[in-house]
């Protein structure tokens, strides 16, 4: 009996589906900042005169963070790197220093907003301060999101690298293209909340 069709065999796309399931996910967290910029835009165009972030929110801390969180982003690529080239270890410190500069701007961003809360600055004070808090507390939530990744890839998570390298390897690209989004939804907020 004849088949009446073949079955084409499928070309590897190189996309597994973790790293679909993080560019769809990804997409959807666009989405969410897109409609929180989108908020600030009308909030700020809807009024005569918007406050400068610059004179109101510390832009030399601010300015501290985005450079750590760029360095965090580069210790974060070296990290997926040292697994493809198989060396553990390298990868290990790598990615604690990720750990560690994320936690670095997790501080640096409590104490900004202890400071601005001893001053009488809450969300309710004025669109600008309900925008900046909210803008910037839905990414002080991502990167702490990121950071549990981080620890558990650090942990418990390590074992897999052991009987599942090539799945490790992935599992970390996957948590790197996360801790990117995070990197670049700030580089737009702070020019956007602090300079402008």
């Amino acid at each position: 009996m004849e088949i009446p069709y073949t079955i084409a065999a499928r070309r590897d796309t190189g996309t597994y589906n973790g790293k679909l399931g993080m560019w769809l996910f990804l997409a959807s967290e666009t989405m969410l900042f897109g409609g929180l910029f989108s908020a600030y835009v009308f909030l700020r165009t809807g009024v005569p005169n918007w406050p400068r972030g610059s004179e109101l929110l510390n832009v030399p801390l601010a300015t501290a963070n985005t450079v750590i969180l760029i360095l965090s982003g580069i210790t974060m690529v070296l990290a997926w790197a040292s697994l493809r080239l198989g060396e553990f270890g390298k990868h290990k410190r790598w990615l604690a220093l990720t750990f560690v500069l994320g936690l670095l701007f997790l501080g640096i961003k409590s104490f900004e907003y202890y400071g601005k809360i001893s001053d009488g600055h809450l969300p309710s004070t004025s669109n600008f301060y309900g925008i900046y808090f909210t803008l910037t507390g839905v990414h002080f939530l991502h990167i702490v999101g990121g950071l549990l990744a981080v620890a558990w890839h650090l942990g418990p998570g390590a074992r897999m690298w052991r009987r599942a390298p090539e799945q490790f390897v992935n599992r970390i690209e996957v948590t790197g293209l996360y801790w990117h989004f995070v990197d670049i939804v700030w580089i737009v907020l702070f020019p956007t909340l602090y300079l402008l």
